[in-house]
């Protein structure tokens, strides 16, 4: 114990801030795992030798703080690229965020302490685990939610390898978060009682999990043309580079064979037309098609060829008639099919809207204080129905995930008709240089637990096509345009999650706080030698 380092002694709530800080090392791009993990065995530590419940949970709240800061300074790389605030406004929008986010983990290091306070350190990592599964699914929902960054994203393996992805068919993201919590300070537990021999043991089992070689995964039968135009988000929005924009895109979707039945994937933002009719002619003059949706799609269609079918994210307008004027009053962010004939199929519409992104919330009070939306205009966006498949006949059954919705564990395919694959189009533009590589990590934990293939196209990157178990089988890294011609991976069978969903999170919940219950008895409940 006098071993453990004296600045978490003396100073615990500055220690809890550096070890949060250094805990979000152990996500993408770095990936520093043993840090990551490291920190959390120490703050366990820290938060089980608190005095009170109070201690506690503030040695959880400031952990949270600093962890979520760092984990979510992409968030101020957005307002870069809007005109209406400070860009500096960012820079104190992460840490404003974070001060709310910071609750969950703050709740349950106090619950875990009020539970196990009487007990060794390793009943408190078992209450301590238990409790952070109820923190980070609640923190997926609550106020319409914000689940990025799961503490287990940490542990998967390269792009090529599962690392702890193969658990998450049984657990799902949140309950495998809060194993890796109890693990962690579990071996940091082995580490002061100085059982080396069953700590290097278990470090190297750890190790060994998260760098085994995958076996050669199954093989589909749906060709693939996968494109990332690179838009920078910079040009996205400005009118005088549509042309060059869809020409760009095109160019990268012709086909390599004629004849060729295939599945054509574009990017969210990919598109600057409106494709559908009936809207006011004004809204169409901007168009790279001359002001005619029917030849947009039209051309479109030609881009694709003959035997093929693209998916493309689109903006598509809500009009009424307003003081006898028709006018747009709000929009969706949708996915659409084009057939080679110009037809549009149906339309998927985003559910799980951007807050300050996609829409304004509280409009009427922010928008007099000079807040605004972070993306271009001033309509809000109207959230879809949530996860829907669609039969498109011999290119399978498509799930539909629009950039962000992926990282909502559990919410990203319809149970009751289940797809094939889930297409996850994205605009990534946005996010910096840690936000991508955060985004494609959470995309793997979708298809590893949901036993789904997932194909992200970007605009700037990283577009990858995803097999079943969370293994990227190809990729396009950032600021690159590019192609992949592939074929879909197959479907797993629906796994547990799949077929439990987060009713499997609530059981691993109780396990661990159960065990914790055995552990404490069996060692007689006495208290606990905080020294």
């Amino acid at each position: 114990m006098e071993k453990l380092p004296g600045l978490a002694r003396s100073h615990p709530k500055f220690a809890a801030l550096v070890l949060g800080a250094l805990s979000a090392f152990g996500f993408q791009p770095f990936h520093l795992w043993p840090l990551g993990l490291a920190a959390m065995a120490t703050f366990g530590w820290l938060a089980w030798r608190s005095d009170t419940w109070r201690g506690a949970l503030l040695a959880g709240w400031l952990f949270g703080v600093a962890h979520f800061t760092v984990t979510n300074n992409w968030i101020a790389t957005a307002f870069t690229y809007q005109a209406e605030m400070p860009a500096a406004l960012g820079w104190a929008a992460v840490p404003l965020l974070s001060l709310y986010l910071a609750i969950w983990p703050a709740l349950a290091t106090a619950l875990a302490w009020k539970i196990a306070r009487r007990g060794e350190l390793a009943p408190f990592a078992l209450a301590f685990g238990g409790f952070w599964i109820a923190a980070e699914w609640l923190r997926s929902w609550v106020f319409s939610g914000y689940a990025w960054g799961p503490f287990s994203m940490m542990l998967l393996g390269p792009w090529d390898r599962q690392g702890l992805a193969l658990a998450l068919p049984y657990t799902g993201s949140y309950a495998l978060s809060g194993i890796v919590v109890c693990l962690a300070v579990l071996l940091g537990w082995l580490a002061m009682s100085r059982r080396w021999l069953v700590l290097g043991a278990a470090a190297a089992a750890l190790t060994g999990l998260v760098y085994f070689p995958a076996a050669q995964g199954a093989q589909g039968s749906i060709p693939l043309t996968l494109v990332q135009p690179d838009l920078g988000q910079d040009e996205i929005n400005d009118a005088s580079r549509f042309e060059e924009q869809f020409q760009r895109i095109a160019r990268l979707s012709a086909p390599l064979q004629p004849d060729r039945q295939r599945l054509v994937l574009w990017p969210e933002s990919g598109i600057p037309d409106y494709l559908r009719d009936g809207y006011p002619q004004r809204y169409y003059t901007q168009m790279t098609a001359g002001g005619d949706p029917a030849f947009a799609r039209t051309r479109i269609g030609r881009v694709i060829g003959e035997d093929s079918l693209l998916l493309t994210g689109v903006v598509d307008l809500e009009i009424e008639t307003v003081e006898g004027r028709e006018k747009a009053v709000a929009a969706y962010n949708a996915i659409t099919s084009i057939d080679p004939d110009g037809r549009l199929g149906e339309r998927y519409a985003k559910a799980h809207l951007v807050p300050y992104g996609e829409y304004l919330p509280l409009r009427s009070w922010l928008e007099p204080l000079g807040l605004s939306r972070l993306v271009a205009g001033t309509l809000d966006f109207i959230p879809g129905p949530g996860p829907q498949s669609y039969d498109l006949g011999a290119y399978g059954k498509a799930g539909m995930q629009i950039c962000y919705e992926i990282v909502f564990s559990g919410e990203v395919a319809d149970r009751s008709n289940r797809p094939d694959y889930i297409f996850n189009p994205s605009n990534d533009g946005w996010f910096g240089t840690w936000g991508p590589p955060q985004h494609l990590a959470q995309a793997r934990m979708r298809a590893a637990e949901e036993g789904l293939p997932v194909l992200r196209s970007t605009t700037t990157g990283i577009s990858a096509v995803i097999d079943a178990r969370g293994i990227v089988r190809e990729h396009i890294g950032r600021n690159r345009a590019d192609r992949i011609d592939t074929i879909v991976p197959p479907p797993h069978a629906p796994s547990w999650f799949a077929r439990a969903g987060h009713w499997l999170t609530l059981v691993w919940g109780i396990a661990l706080l159960a065990l914790s219950l055995v552990a404490m008895r069996r060692a007689g409940g006495y208290p606990a030698q905080n020294t």
